[in-house]
């Protein structure tokens, strides 16, 4: 989630450069037709990385919004610092967004609402630390909902470490902890008596096991959560989301494509799942460089040979060098991608923005051959 370090408001208006494609009409606008959609294809200029890691060789390019959030404007100074790694979603018509807000404290999940994914209210935090000697008493972030027909659950970051203020950017080890809430904007309440699951020596996630996108599979839920030694995804499953979890013995691809955290879309015209997840690159030092996604038919089986760029310098267009995590949720013929950067060529943890780029429905496969 905060990767250089490890190595996820006031109404803004809507700033940075807009896509002509993106701008018009409301944000669910998009035509539908035989040729419609975004479809994955041949990357024609792929990039290479100094240590070997590997390489997306296809595309599905996102059309970027620019800045639609920025930092500075929270109630109380809660993202004084930046605002970062978001989690999106809808419920009757407004959507909420989770943020990791910086504040003079450390980093809180806090709350900004929107009506059209444009123009956002900033709430606060929906969660504070924890007290000394808990999990989560450096830093209570990361907050990852699901709603299960009658109950709104969160899963988020916890951590007792962070690095020195002012920055004091979450460190390891990086945690699952739970909350309930009582409506899709909260409040929430912490549950400390659930731990969906730890880290463990000796295992892919030895030194983080944080939450990421809940779906539920058959009579069970399953979660991918980020993981590391190296970073990747792995699969927790669970019957009871105030219960234990139990995690696969092994990632969802190999640690080597240094990945981290998941926000997933169902494709039902060809019954394709599509995890959008964040990319490490490597260019004097570790950083997110840029939204990829990976897809299948079969969750519990992913192809690592299947994954696609979305987002990095060469179609953000505010933000050059470094790309923070996506979010993505369906927005009428459209899929929204929410996400955050420091802008221009800054790879900084601090004083993030944070933006929006357009894919059109429905997202295809690579054409077979």
């Amino acid at each position: 989630m905060k990767t250089c370090e490890r190595l996820a408001l006031a109404t803004a208006g809507v700033l940075g450069v807009f896509s002509a494609w993106a701008g018009e009409g409301a944000p669910g606008a998009g035509h539908r037709g035989e040729d419609s959609g975004s479809r994955v294809v041949a990357a024609t200029d792929i990039v290479r990385y100094a240590d070997g890691r590997p390489s997306a060789k296809f595309r599905l390019d996102a059309k970027d919004q620019g800045v639609v959030f920025r930092h500075g404007g929270g109630p109380g100074r809660c993202d004084e610092l930046g605002a970062r790694d978001v989690w999106v979603y809808e419920s009757d018509g407004m959507y909420y967004m989770h943020y990791d807000g910086a504040g003079p404290k450390g980093w809180l999940a806090c709350l900004a609402t929107s009506k059209d994914l444009l123009t956002w209210t900033a709430r606060g935090p929906v969660l504070d630390f924890g007290a000394a000697g808990e999990d989560d008493s450096a830093s209570a972030s990361y907050g990852v909902t699901y709603f299960d027909g009658r109950t709104w659950h969160m899963f988020y970051l916890g951590t007792p470490h962070t690095s020195p203020a002012p920055d004091l950017v979450p460190s390891f080890p990086y945690l699952t902890m739970k909350a309930r809430g009582a409506s899709a904007g909260g409040p929430w309440t912490k549950q400390k008596d659930v731990v969906p699951f730890r880290t463990k020596p000796g295992t892919y996630y030895a030194d983080t096991a944080s939450p990421g996108h809940v779906v539920k599979h058959g009579d069970e839920y399953l979660m991918f959560f980020s993981a590391s030694m190296k970073r990747t995804l792995g699969i927790a499953r669970t019957r009871d989301l105030d219960g234990a979890w139990t995690i696969d013995p092994a990632p969802i691809v190999p640690a080597e494509e240094q990945v981290e955290n998941s926000s997933l879309y169902f494709e039902a015209t060809d019954k394709t799942w599509w995890l959008f997840t964040n990319h490490v690159g490597i260019e004097g030092g570790e950083f997110t460089d840029a939204v990829w996604v990976y897809w299948t038919q079969d969750l519990n089986h992913w192809d690592a040979e299947h994954k696609a760029v979305v987002l990095d310098g060469k179609n953000c267009a505010w933000s050059r060098t470094c790309v923070g995590l996506p979010s993505v949720v369906k927005v009428g013929g459209r899929l929204a991608v929410v996400y955050d950067g420091p802008g221009g060529e800054s790879t900084s943890h601090m004083r993030r923005d944070v933006g929006l780029c357009w894919l059109e429905l429905p997202l295809r496969r690579p054409e077979e051959k």
